[in-house]
């Protein structure tokens, strides 16, 4: 599963959004997820992507988390 999509369906499912409706533009704060709801993303998507995610700087927009996952992968 591709990491955009796996952020886009939980962020999704946590705002009551359609996934089309996410972008990489999508501002966290905006979608009304807060550091609470960040972690709990975060728990979810270490499940789902079978990855372990240390977040160690500041990630604002769907593609700030895509790039970050992406660049401890490699």
């Amino acid at each position: 599963m591709m990491v955009f999509e796996a952020i886009a369906e939980l962020v999704a499912e946590r705002v009551e959004k359609d996934v089309s409706e996410i972008t990489m533009e999508s501002n966290f704060r905006d979608l009304g997820i807060d550091s609470l709801d960040t972690v709990e993303l975060l728990m979810n998507l270490e499940d789902k992507l079978g990855i372990e995610i240390e977040l160690d700087q500041k990630v604002e927009t769907v593609g700030d988390l895509v790039a970050f996952i992406e660049s401890k992968q490699a």
